[in-house]
């Protein structure tokens, strides 16, 4: 595992903002700590070497630990970290940092990836040396603070809900999501870069959801598959379906507009399914080639009158009060590699999935059917599945 080295010692202090919060003087820190206001004002400044006693006298004093007044520079510690296919281009950027199998991957804190809802906090700031597969990562935290990190990857808004419980429910916890469609998440796991990918695809062929696509992406992997949920999947129109939309053949009409997911979304997938059983042509639907890469993307483009119709799930229909013609229901699994079982941080995230917040925020969105959210539907083990 990497271990952050400290390159200088570099003492910091939260000691004056933690007072002032406090409403303390420094005369009145210093009464309480048994020490000379002189000696408070050269260790906010600076100026004053401290010692093991005057740090512990003031933590005692102010009510926490000596590590929330006193900390070394983080920019003055590093670690190596593995880079995911995503990394930007540039010398220099944010990152956050997730143990996965024993090796730091840096996950890039750039563009849309920078937000979950709001701006993501940065573990460090990466850079690449010259000649080597690896980034340096100055952090902005200890390393122990990052261990207990879950790298998951996926397309569905719920994954935001169960990442929030388990946090909640877990103080210690993080939940690193990063936004994937389905064929990408799997890719991001099989390249170390998560614990968890998210996964919503119908194999026409076997009449399965999500295994094959897993064996394909994991061949000799051992790995498990664990629901999330069971969504309906439909076309989104605008409230009260004021174009008549009827189902997939209305694609063709020449006043109809789509707004599309990229290939390797499970909404792209079974769109094109649908439009094949329909016998519509993908050149004859206008708007085909018009793409966007998320749920929301497709909801807002109807939401704004940019588009008639789109695919996506029903619950997100509802949260941007759309009108929703169902197509069918799809199993949204978690891929898990079995190695990743016995982490710590992923058997909390895991022991999560059926508690009652949990299962009361996947109801609450509709679409959702949780009689299995928690199960294991499915193993593999190499090329043969259980």
């Amino acid at each position: 595992m990497g271990r952050g080295i400290p390159v200088k010692d570099a003492l910091r202090n939260g000691l004056k903002q933690t007072r002032l919060r406090l409403g303390l003087s420094q005369q009145d820190l210093a009464t309480m700590a048994g020490v000379s206001r002189q000696t408070i004002s050269g260790v906010e400044s600076g100026q004053t070497a401290l010692s093991v006693t005057v740090a512990l006298r003031l933590s005692k004093a102010l009510g926490c630990r000596v590590e929330d007044l006193f900390w070394l520079d983080p920019d003055q510690v590093t670690l190596d970290a593995i880079p995911t296919a995503t990394s930007p281009p540039r010398d220099r950027w944010p990152v956050s940092l997730v143990n996965i199998g024993g090796q730091w991957v840096a996950h890039p804190l750039v563009g849309n990836d920078a937000f979950r809802m709001d701006l993501i906090a940065a573990d460090g700031k990466a850079s690449r040396q010259p000649q080597q597969d690896t980034l340096t990562v100055t952090l902005l935290d200890d390393p122990s603070n990052l261990l207990n990190t879950v790298a998951v990857a996926g397309c569905a808004p719920a994954l935001s809900l169960w990442a929030q419980a388990a946090e909640r429910w877990h103080p210690g916890l993080r939940v690193h999501l990063s936004f994937a469609n389905s064929t990408e998440a799997l890719e991001r796991l099989a390249r170390g870069e998560v614990h968890i990918a998210g996964v919503h695809l119908y194999c026409p062929r076997t009449q399965t959801f999500n295994l094959p696509f897993v064996r394909q992406a994991l061949p000799q992997r051992a790995a498990v598959l664990i629901n999330l949920g069971l969504w309906q999947e439909g076309l989104l129109v605008a409230l009260r379906n004021p174009k008549g939309l009827q189902g997939v053949a209305d694609l063709a009409r020449p006043d109809i507009t789509l707004v599309n997911r990229e290939p390797g979304a499970g909404s792209r997938e079974l769109l094109d399914q649908a439009l094949a059983e329909a016998d519509v042509l993908p050149q004859s639907v206008q708007g085909f080639d018009q793409v966007v890469a998320s749920h929301q993307a497709v909801a807002q483009a109807i939401a704004q009158g940019k588009a008639d119709v789109g695919v996506s799930a029903a619950s997100v229909a509802a949260t941007y009060s759309l009108d929703f013609l169902p197509l069918r229901q799809c199993r949204y699994d978690l891929v898990i590699l079995k190695p990743y079982l016995e982490e710590a941080a992923v058997q909390q995230l895991l022991g999560t999935l059926s508690h009652r917040r949990v299962i009361s925020q996947l109801e609450h969105l509709g679409g959702y059917d949780t009689h299995l959210t928690g199960e294991v539907v499915a193993t593999v083990q190499g090329a043969e599945a259980d």
